[in-house]
């Protein structure tokens, strides 16, 4: 796979953003503070990165936008990611990214292109992420962002299937006699900057009519050493981040608990420019190919057996004739095989989860199978 490291800026025209945030993002110097009890602290504003990055297509148009057609004549798909949440996205000893939402770059790659490898990753910070997506700096953002209604609606972004259903959770020291939230009356918490993490503690400690001092943080380092030092009693942000956080803690993650409650719902979902309705399409059925080819059995080591299989609803599934004695075209813009090349280069769903995910220990919860009482679910490939 193609990858770049280089901190993306917006382009240099004007992009009216509402500068929302969620919580599924571990960034965030010290902003200011907030109290459930309606006072709030100055705050400073935010941090643009620096540098540019080459893009492979210009931005959106009318008529469903002409990214997917510029992906597929450029060769090549730009997601748009992050290097440091264990899990998600990060880069390795060699410089290269890995993660739960690089996966699914490189599985959108193996289905639109045929080759996983045909991916590059660049990473883009959290205030710039959706700046830099509607400016058309990459094609597709994969970047554990949460979908929410003023984002998918006046941000510049069109959001797609998620990816991962995630909540807000706190994490706190393991010997700080903390059970509960209500046992932080009072209490300091940390959060990343420019992410709706800020808002969500502040509304949860008010509805259980609770005091609570907030701070803002612009780097996940800088969170740290605040609640190394004792400048925090509690930690908040999405349950996954915190999982990987805890895992990579300096002083192993038995010093850390993250609490039981779940105070906010955090859909994690890739998204393309808004307009972009062909791009969107075509990248929504790569993600629904994972589900399904988990439900079909179908993995990364079957999947060319599988081909052979009795049953027709899989051979259709993969790009071979169905039951009438015909391939698919379901005018999505995609190969015949797009399914095929998916699981048979990336895996499917449960594969990816797996690989980067589980040793967290994070289980599959409600990102589970609908088979298994969980909400991943894909629509008919027929």
């Amino acid at each position: 796979m193609r990858r770049t490291y280089a901190r993306l800026a917006a382009s240099l025209i004007t992009v009216v953003v509402v500068a929302g945030a969620c919580a599924d993002e571990e960034e965030g110097g010290d902003t200011g503070a907030t109290t459930a009890e309606g006072s709030t602290a100055e705050g400073t504003g935010t941090t643009a990165a620096a540098g540019s990055a080459t893009t492979t297509a210009g931005g959106g148009g009318a008529g469903g936008g002409g990214r997917l057609a510029a992906v597929m004549e450029a060769d090549e798909l730009t997601c748009g990611s992050r290097s440091d949440l264990p899990g998600f996205a990060e880069t390795n000893a060699e410089g290269e990214f890995e993660g739960f939402d690089v996966d699914f770059c490189r599985a959108m790659a193996a289905g639109l292109l045929g080759d996983a490898e045909k991916a590059t990753l660049v990473d883009v910070s959290t205030d710039d992420r959706l700046i830099a997506l509607a400016a058309g700096d990459f094609d597709v953002l994969t970047r554990n962002t949460t979908l929410t209604a003023s984002r998918d609606g006046a941000e510049g972004a069109m959001f797609l299937q998620p990816n991962y259903y995630d909540g807000q959770r706190m994490m706190v020291a393991a010997d700080a006699d903390i059970t509960t939230l209500e046992d932080m009356d009072g209490a300091t918490v940390c959060v990343a900057a420019g992410t709706t993490t800020e808002g969500n503690v502040a509304t949860e400690f008010g509805r259980l009519e609770l005091e609570v001092n907030v701070r803002s943080f612009d780097e996940v380092e800088q969170i740290q050493t605040a609640f190394e030092n004792g400048q925090c009693q509690g930690w908040s942000s999405d349950g996954s981040q915190l999982a990987g956080l805890r895992e990579n803690y300096p002083d192993g993650p038995e010093s850390l608990v993250i609490l039981e409650e779940i105070f906010s719902k955090e859909p994690l979902a890739p998204a393309v420019a808004d307009g972009e309705y062909q791009l969107g399409q075509a990248l929504n059925w790569v993600i629904w190919s994972t589900i399904q080819a988990e439900e079909y059995g179908i993995t990364s080591e079957n999947a060319e057996a599988m081909l052979e299989s009795d049953d027709p609803n899989i051979v259709a599934f993969l790009g071979g004739e169905n039951a009438e004695g015909t391939t698919i075209d379901a005018g999505l813009g995609l190969p015949d095989d797009f399914n095929y090349q998916i699981v048979s280069q990336v895996g499917n769903y449960s594969e990816i989860f797996d690989r980067h995910l589980a040793p967290l220990g994070l289980e599959r919860g409600i990102n589970a199978l609908w088979t298994d009482d969980g909400l991943m679910y894909a629509p008919p490939y027929r």
